[in-house]
């Protein structure tokens, strides 16, 4: 035999050197969430190991993230009250925008402290949207309030604004808000590629969601690649700095297209059905934990990620370091 490929794989330094994809603490963003009122951190039963932060648990995490020298953070927002507009979304003493002047003054230079521009923690309704007469997400009204979100993100000193409702048009209407308001440097992750998924519920825990119905009016069908491609490059035109799939395990070839065409950053988000899964299975004992987190990680990056939004960033990081 001629050709031999196991010789590449003899020993963990020959593994190591010749690896074609590799994991680095900079290319990873931890989720976090911040419940309003909340006087010490609650757990997320779905999602063991995850909670929703107080302010001070907030400001502690960001030290610890900052130490693991992981890339970012992106915070959700829990609020106490939520109306049919999402008006806590907007309030400038709103959980969301507390946090993130909080989690700025703690990360300094040392974390990209982003915040996801989305209504659905702040309806009653549970929807990405406000309503119209009908009881159906009316599109363009909702631009209106992410508009009006995006600025309040941008004042609170949010350094990446992810925008994650899936409206047509959402990037245009954000980076023309920004622009008007001398808001010139912030950046847009647009979630381009955001999939209808069932691995969402644990998610839906962690923010106390409200929705009644689905999202498949306005998210992504499971069913369809091309047109996750498509909500690509439209976000790309409409001025979007950095582009998100979301999920990443089931949604790879769509990563894959994206990282192919995306003249842009391409990050994928390993979302809360993902961790539960893998948590659950290693605390059964049918698989190794760390192993499965490593491989699940690295598959999204081999798939294309730029960077990976992960529930285990930190821990991945210290395993890194």
């Amino acid at each position: 035999m001629i050709e031999r490929p196991r010789r590449l794989r003899a020993t963990p330094a020959m593994r190591r050197l010749v690896a074609e994809t590799r994991l680095h603490p900079a290319d990873l963003i931890l989720p976090m969430f911040v419940r309003e009122g909340a006087t010490e951190p609650v757990p997320i039963s779905s999602m063991p190991g995850v909670v929703q932060h107080t302010l001070d648990s907030l400001r502690r995490a960001i030290a610890q993230a900052a130490d693991a020298g992981i890339g970012g953070i992106m915070l959700f927002g829990v609020p106490e009250h939520k109306d049919a507009t999402g008006s806590g979304a907007t309030d400038p003493q709103g959980i969301l925008n507390v946090a993130t002047r909080a989690a700025v003054a703690e990360a300094g230079d040392a974390l990209v402290v982003q915040t996801d521009l989305c209504l659905d923690e702040f309806t009653d309704h549970g929807h990405c949207g406000v309503l119209d007469a009908q009881g159906r997400v009316d599109n363009d009204a909702s631009l209106e309030r992410y508009r009006d979100m995006g600025v309040a993100q941008a004042e609170a000193g949010s350094q990446l604004l992810g925008l994650s409702g899936m409206m047509d048009g959402q990037v245009a209407a954000v980076r023309d808000a920004l622009d008007s308001t001398g808001h010139t440097g912030t950046p847009i992750l647009g979630y381009a590629a955001k999939y209808a998924s069932a691995f969402y519920g644990p998610f839906r825990e962690a923010v106390q969601s409200s929705l009644e119905g689905d999202r498949r009016t306005y998210q992504l069908d499971p069913a369809n690649r091309r047109e996750g491609v498509r909500e690509i490059d439209l976000d790309v035109a409409e001025g979007a700095d950095v582009v998100m799939v979301k999920p990443a395990m089931s949604y790879l070839d769509v990563l894959a297209d994206a990282a192919a065409a995306s003249p842009v950053p391409v990050w994928a988000y390993q979302v809360s059905g993902e961790y539960a899964m893998i948590e659950a299975a290693a605390a059964n004992g049918w698989i190794d934990r760390r192993r499965a987190i490593e491989e699940s990680v690295v598959g999204v990056r081999r798939a294309g990620a730029d960077a990976v939004l992960t529930y285990w960033a930190v821990e991945l990081a210290r395993w890194l370091r």
